[in-house]
């Protein structure tokens, strides 16, 4: 099986304000995407999962871990999952506080029984497990909230692989919507946005309401189970959100080696390789 990576960083709703920009987050990507499937070649779709996301949130031009947007208390919470698509198990930390990469949390949790952790505790369970407190505010998310400007309301990183051993998994990663009520729940650390089995793998970005409304990742992993190609299961999941506007974005990889990047807003951000051929947002 030739191994292949997609990875995406949100909306260019997310402080995509000039062209500047634009090409900074296409750099980023074409970056980390190729760095990313260079690990591939030598570890399992799972790690690469978790290595990839690590650099998203490492990149401050992207809503997760360092750049995350700041709540209306003036806090940063947080939010990660893993799937991977050979145990079925899927960890994830919700409304965590204070690590530079909620990803990792996640991971140790899929070691755990109890797999998905929120607020108080997850932030527990990363300083047990030696994650040291670190700040993910940088200056333009705090100019952002006390200016009261939403900059940012459609921000997620994710990474869905394809292993040599036809292996799949997932990992998406968000830093929320920026003024949101303490305590709300985002997307992506739930299985409609981050699901994956032997079949498919998806992760998603956008409005974490509306995806969940539309139960996306997994209602595209179950379709391509049940016979659809990956494309006819992400198109018709897609036209299921036009009811109610649904705005989100999704990138998935089949076990046949497909990808589909997909949005019902333009333009999300993405970067795919094979090795050999890559593709970014333009």
């Amino acid at each position: 099986m030739a191994p292949k990576i997609i990875i995406h960083g949100g909306f260019f709703s997310e402080s995509l304000t000039s062209d500047e920009v634009k090409k900074a987050k296409q750099d980023a990507l074409t970056r980390i995407v190729k760095s990313a499937f260079q690990f591939l070649e030598t570890h399992s779709a799972l790690e690469t999962v978790v290595y990839a996301t690590e650099q998203l949130e490492d990149c401050d031009l992207f809503n997760a871990g360092t750049g995350s947007q700041i709540q209306s208390d003036g806090k940063i919470r947080m939010s990660a999952s893993i799937m991977d698509g050979v145990s079925l198990k899927f960890s994830g930390v919700i409304n965590i506080e204070g690590v530079k990469n909620p990803v990792r949390v996640a991971e140790k949790l899929l070691q755990t029984q109890d797999s998905v952790l929120g607020g108080d505790g997850a932030t527990l369970f990363a300083r047990k497990q030696g994650f040291n407190y670190y700040s993910t505010e940088t200056p333009q998310r705090r100019k952002e909230y006390e200016s009261k400007l939403k900059a940012a309301t459609t921000g997620t990183v994710g990474c869905v692989a394809l292993d040599k051993e036809g292996r799949i998994a997932v990992a998406t990663s968000t830093g929320g919507k920026g003024f949101e009520i303490p305590g709300r729940i985002s997307d992506s650390a739930t299985v409609a946005g981050n699901y994956a089995n032997a079949n498919c793998g998806v992760s998603c970005t956008g409005v974490g309401e509306d995806i969940v409304s539309g139960a996306i990742a997994a209602k595209i992993v179950t379709r391509v189970t049940d016979g659809l190609s990956l494309q006819q299961a992400c198109e018709r999941t897609f036209a299921e959100l036009k009811p109610f506007d649904g705005f989100a974005g999704a990138i998935a990889i089949s076990k046949n080696g497909s990808i589909v990047h997909i949005d019902s807003h333009p333009a999300m951000v993405f970067a795919s390789f094979d090795g050999n051929r890559l593709e970014v947002f333009e």
